[in-house]
């Protein structure tokens, strides 16, 4: 069983920045890490992920170019770097976690709120 514990998101302008990170209770280094969001009255939706293999990354493209995930094997972490934020960001963000030979996500963070305001 993994534990995902987020840090706390918060308020932020539109345009400006903030870094999540995610720290898992075991070992990270063959798990795909990956974050999630879900805006009210909207399904949680993939944001970004990053392969435990060789650090491969992925973006959904309303993201693509402003954000960036990024891990630290040594420290069992996982960040989500957020530029250029818009009101269309805000939603509840999830740190999720897969086992190398799983196909779904099978571990998930309690969840942290960001806001973007103007």
């Amino acid at each position: 069983q993994v534990q995902l514990v987020e840090s706390r998101g918060g308020l932020v302008q539109v345009g400006g920045s903030l870094r999540l990170s995610c720290v898992a209770s075991t070992r990270t280094s063959l798990y795909n890490l990956g974050w999630f969001r879900q805006a009210p009255g909207k399904e949680r939706e993939f944001v970004a992920g990053i392969t435990w293999r060789d650090g491969s990354t992925s973006y959904s493209d309303s993201v693509k170019g402003r954000f960036t995930i990024s891990r630290d094997n040594a420290k069992n972490t996982v960040y989500l770097e957020m530029n250029s934020l818009k009101f269309e960001d805000t939603a509840v963000y999830y740190c999720a976690a897969k086992w190398l030979r799983s196909s779904t996500y099978d571990y998930w963070g309690q969840g942290t709120q960001v806001t973007v305001s103007s």
